[in-house]
């Protein structure tokens, strides 16, 4: 994959969708006229009737935003006593059943229980944990923290300290401690200077100081690093990807590589993530949710853009050549166009 990354290695006003607003660059967009004891009544009809109407359900939670389904979460249980989320849960299943609850649940709520479900069980996730926290702003990382001591009376750096260990578990933690810098300015002197400690910390030694990469990659601002990328290939000639791949291995390789991929394009990130889910025998349907429902508000668009810069065709035709049946039709509403 590292040849498509290289021709972004000079974009240094590459999109990065850690500064994208909601609503921005989404393909869910709040919708006029809104009457959420309309929508209520619409969904618990659909529902309640011979067999869910799967269609009315699809139309309704993907042309909504997620703070309209929060409205027309609190409806229907005021006109029904039940919640929408166990009524969506008693009338599907499988992957559809996933998709439509992760549409209903608010954002830093849903990422907070997919960092939860990765840390469940015999062996963590470390995937989901990496998607997560290498491509999450702050106040999104500090979001999901508050849901996660509000759930769990916990700290959430500390139960992932539990649940990983070594040079992986300092970036992890200094990731989900949600501090990074977040300064706009960049200074190219102090942006060449950083990839001249992380050239000298790992392609010119014999051996690789890991602390320093973690340092610079975990802590300083997006625009810096984005200098500090183009700064390493003039000193190095290779990228700052490939000498992590060249230097690293195992779960620090994989999430450093997320961190420098998400500075220089986060949409084109999420596109490789989507392509890497729908490749080969098997979908990675959890991934595909989760990308699909937590960018649908934010970047999508540039997302779409991306996947057919990187692999000449659509998203859309991607998603419809891999997909079936109610999820199918459930992740082309939230795709929408076909560019």
């Amino acid at each position: 994959m590292g040849s498509l990354w290289d021709d972004l290695e000079s974009l240094v006003d590459a999109p990065s969708s850690f500064s994208a607003k909601s609503g921005e660059r989404g393909t869910i967009k709040p919708k006029a006229n809104f009457d959420a004891e309309k929508d209520a009544a619409a969904l618990k009809k659909a529902i309640e009737g011979l067999g869910t109407n799967e269609k009315i359900v699809i139309e309704i939670l993907t042309t909504r935003s997620s703070a309209q389904r929060q409205l027309i979460c609190k409806a229907y249980e005021k006109a029904t006593s039940r919640t929408l989320v166990k009524d969506l849960k008693g009338d599907t299943s499988g992957n559809f059943e996933d998709l439509l609850v992760a549409l209903v649940t608010p954002p830093a709520e849903y990422d907070c229980h997919e960092v939860m479900r990765a840390m469940k069980g015999a062996g963590t996730k470390d995937k989901v944990l990496i998607e997560i926290f290498a491509s999450r702003s702050n106040q999104q990382i500090k979001a999901l923290s508050d849901v996660y001591f509000k759930e769990t009376k916990k700290q959430l750096t500390a139960a992932l300290e539990s649940e990983v260990s070594g040079d992986y578990s300092k970036a992890l933690l200094l990731l989900a401690l949600g501090k990074r810098d977040e300064s706009t300015t960049v200074d190219v002197n102090k942006a060449r200077e950083d990839a001249k400690t992380l050239y000298n910390a790992g392609e010119k030694k014999w051996g690789t100081d890991e602390s320093k990469f973690i340092e610079i990659l975990c802590k300083k601002s997006i625009p810096h690093l984005r200098q500090t990328v183009i700064e390493y290939k003039n000193i190095s000639g290779k990228t700052l990807q490939q000498s992590i791949e060249g230097e690293m291995s195992g779960d620090l390789e994989n999430l450093l590589v997320a961190v420098v991929k998400c500075v220089k394009s986060v949409p084109g990130y999420f596109a490789e993530l989507l392509h890497e889910s729908m490749k080969g025998a098997g979908t990675d349907e959890s991934t595909l949710n989760r990308i699909m429902v937590s960018r649908s508000e934010i970047d999508l668009l540039d997302i779409r853009a991306e996947f057919k810069k990187l692999y000449e065709h659509s998203l859309l035709s991607a998603i419809q050549s891999d997909l079936s049946g109610d999820q199918c039709e459930c992740v082309k509403a939230i795709c929408g166009g076909d560019d």
